[in-house]
């Protein structure tokens, strides 16, 4: 049940990362705007929630070891969310990376 956590939490921390790209990607009249538009700090307020939910599912019996391997899901999630938001390419090296690191987080996990 904790490892669904950590593994969702990873998924908010790709979301925010998301966010933190649309504020990225809009044009800003100051630097200061640059930093502190809604997009920006939103993507930061959820990743604040995944780190929140991260000390969680810790304090419930999950290891540190176990949450960085799991961490490794935003190797998916990220690129699979860019593809989806952003349009960015998938391209067949990339989809054999992702493959590799996920064969590479299961036989190290189990």
């Amino acid at each position: 049940m904790y490892y669904i956590i950590v593994a969702l939490s990873v998924f908010i921390a790709a979301v925010a990362q998301m966010l933190l790209k649309k504020g990225a990607m809009m044009p800003h009249t100051s630097i200061v705007r640059e930093y502190l538009n809604p997009w920006v700090i939103g993507g930061y307020l959820i990743m604040g929630i995944s780190l929140l939910v991260n000390v969680f599912a810790m304090s419930h019996g999950v290891k540190v070891k176990e949450v960085s391997i799991i961490e490794s899901l935003s190797y998916l999630f990220v690129p699979l969310l860019s593809l989806l938001l952003f349009k960015e390419k998938m391209t067949a090296r990339k989809i054999i990376s992702i493959l590799i690191i996920i064969t590479g987080i299961t036989i190290f996990f189990y």
